[in-house]
């Protein structure tokens, strides 16, 4: 029995791998078929690739320029500088800008008259925020009420302890504190009673308007000095008790 022959089909051309038959009447055309991958690889290869654009920060001239001196000619007006020269801003702010040199009539300018034109009016404002910046700073400065001084002797003593008893609502006056302290010390603020009745039983009257240690620390005004023989300790503490006891120490007028 002849051997079987082993047949091999034929490879087909890619291009010609599937046809349409399309027709009118009785003649045919064959149409070759491209796959999918074919047409996309088609259309990859048919759009050129487009390299990416930076981006270019444009700063506009007119931002970072400098003002610019024109000099008016015959038939120059404002509104007609203003409009060759749009950096001006206007007619009105070119007046604004010129006002000094102009006058007070935009319409009367003459030849040879130098105008200013671009960034004057910026640099003017920050002047006159600089200026109003600075009043204002100057204001606060003078309505800030200064610390009241007060000098290291019975007159400043005095004054200094009738602003801590307004402070405390202890009444009293200059003239009224003055006249005791000179009957009970002489105005010396160490001076001490060592003979009466309070010394004997061991606390002498002390300071300026002699005041013994239980008496102080009792009627002792609310940050002033502990020691008793500190001027003004000494005075708001006696005028404190005196207030309590008398109504004021403009009442007394003898030792109390």
């Amino acid at each position: 029995m002849p051997a079987k022959g082993k047949h091999r089909r034929p490879k087909a051309n890619p291009i010609t791998r599937g046809f349409v038959a399309a027709g009118t009447g009785g003649a045919v055309l064959a149409l070759p078929v491209f796959g999918a991958t074919a047409a996309g690889a088609a259309e990859k290869a048919a759009t050129p690739a487009v390299a990416p654009v930076a981006a270019v920060a444009i700063t506009p001239a007119a931002a970072t320029a400098k003002p610019l001196t024109y000099s008016v000619v015959v038939g120059d007006s404002l509104s007609k500088i203003a409009d060759e020269h749009p950096r001006s801003g206007g007619w009105k702010k070119l007046y604004k800008d010129n006002r000094k040199v102009v006058g007070d009539d935009p319409r009367l300018i003459h030849p040879g008259l130098k105008l200013t034109i671009g960034a004057k009016a910026k640099a003017a404002t920050k002047a006159k925020a600089a200026t109003k910046a600075k009043a204002q700073s100057g204001e606060s400065k003078a309505t800030a009420p200064k610390p009241a001084t007060y000098t290291n002797d019975l007159d400043g003593w005095i004054k200094e302890s009738l602003d801590v008893m307004a402070q405390h609502g202890i009444p009293g006056t200059y003239d009224g504190i003055h006249r005791n302290i000179m009957r009970e010390s002489s105005g010396n603020p160490l001076a001490i009673n060592n003979w009466d009745s309070n010394a004997v039983a061991g606390t002498p009257s002390k300071g300026l308007l002699q005041v013994i240690d239980p008496t102080f620390q009792a009627y002792h005004v609310p940050g002033t000095s502990m020691d008793s023989y500190d001027p003004v300790a000494n005075i708001t503490a006696a005028c404190n008790y005196a207030a309590h006891r008398y109504g004021s120490i403009d009442n007394v007028n003898g030792p109390y």
